[in-house]
């Protein structure tokens, strides 16, 4: 495998500290880590893996995270320059983007410009700036490897075949925990039990968006710029074992797919060691013991959120960036207990009746519609 020297953004969450276990197992080098203000773990990080510097997104954590590591030779950095800093840190030639939301942007436009390799965990700088970021990593030279395990599988379906031959992409779903659900049902689902998934262990934002299947509309969107194909070329399939990740259909019928256990690590390691593959720490999927699997078609009407991100995915422009950063508020909104679980779609729709559009993607135009966004979607949880 290549020698490779890691920055990981977000490196105390569960992509971040899935990645520290692929770096270790594989003995791969980890020059900087951030996080925003768990510093008991990221203290606990830079003295097992002695990175060149850490960042804290929140200056005060930041403060007090330096006085921990007086005693090392960690540069310790706060707030939004610390994580920039760290994600175009020359020491790294590779940079896993672990950041949820629109904070992981301009740190992967940092590392995009430093002609990095991006292990892109952070779905949503693809859902509301893809066309943008594609295009600089092509000026730039810059690799851009999903880590997201569908994203990944699909990768992997498409290694030695050319773009015009892919006849659609099959993005899989596991359904989340409210699978069969009706509308009357999920009225009553509290935040304790839909941070309930049934077979991936994901950070709270992604468990939600999991439950909503907004998750997979975003991972739609992802991949529409991942594999420039149109969403009419995309099937989503409910997949409820976890175990075929994903899959391409060639113009010939042909279908190649990715199976594997539900372990994060094995997307992870292979977005940092592609095009080879190594012994790794990933569980090894026993085909004897899995039983059917089986497939179904989403229910987009009871899922208001998938068929929301559906719309703004035809519709295009700022669309998806306001649809995200609507979602980024209801969500928080709903595991405050402020909001039901059924008005995350309903701000969601809200915001995307209410912000104008508007077609061409800049820095400015993705800021000022995520900023309207999240204010018609407060407004609309202040409401409740």
């Amino acid at each position: 495998m290549i020698q490779r020297s890691i920055s990981i953004l977000g490196s105390t969450g569960s992509i971040g500290t899935q990645t520290l276990d692929v770096a270790e197992t594989c003995g791969i080098r980890v020059a900087a880590l951030t996080a925003n203000k768990s510093i008991d773990l990221l203290e606990q990080q830079a003295r097992i893996f002695k990175p060149i510097l850490v960042a804290a997104a929140d200056a005060a954590a930041a403060a007090a995270l330096r006085e921990r590591l007086a005693d090392t030779d960690v540069r310790v950095l706060a707030g939004e320059e610390g994580v920039l800093a760290a994600a175009s840190l020359p020491e790294a030639d590779t940079v896993v983007t672990a950041l949820v939301g629109i904070a992981g942007l301009e740190p992967t436009l940092a590392a995009i410009d430093g002609g990095k390799r991006i292990a892109l965990a952070n779905k949503e700088t693809l859902v509301c700036a893809g066309p943008l970021v594609m295009r600089r990593a092509k000026e730039k030279g810059a690799e851009i490897v999903p880590v997201d395990s569908e994203h990944s599988a699909i990768f992997q379906s498409l290694q030695g075949s050319g773009h015009k031959e892919i006849k659609r992409i099959l993005l899989t779903a596991s359904g989340g925990p409210f699978f069969g659900w009706t509308q009357k049902e999920l009225g009553k689902v509290t935040p304790a039990r839909a941070l309930k998934h049934p077979n991936w262990s994901m950070g709270a934002k992604v468990t939600i968006d999991s439950a909503t299947l907004m998750n997979k509309g975003l991972e739609l969107l992802e991949a529409m710029s991942l594999f420039d194909v149109p969403p009419e070329k995309i099937q989503i399939l409910v997949h409820r074992e976890s175990i075929l990740h994903s899959a391409v259909e060639y113009c010939d019928n042909s279908v190649i797919a990715q199976l594997g256990s539900p372990d994060m690590r094995l997307p992870i390691q292979y977005a940092l060691s592609w095009p080879e593959r190594t012994p790794g720490p990933a569980k090894e999927l026993d085909l004897f013991s899995c039983g059917s699997l089986t497939f179904a078609r989403p229910d987009t009407e009871t899922f208001r959120c998938l068929a929301l991100a559906i719309q703004a995915a035809k519709e295009g422009g700022t669309a998806p960036a306001i649809l995200n950063g609507a979602n980024e508020v209801a969500v928080a909104r709903f595991l405050e207990e402020k909001i039901s679980f059924l008005d995350i779609p309903r701000a969601v729709e809200r915001a995307l009746t209410v912000v104008p559009r508007e077609e061409t993607l800049t820095l400015d135009t993705i800021r000022r519609a995520d900023k309207l966004a999240r204010e018609a979607a407060e407004e609309f949880c202040t409401a409740r």
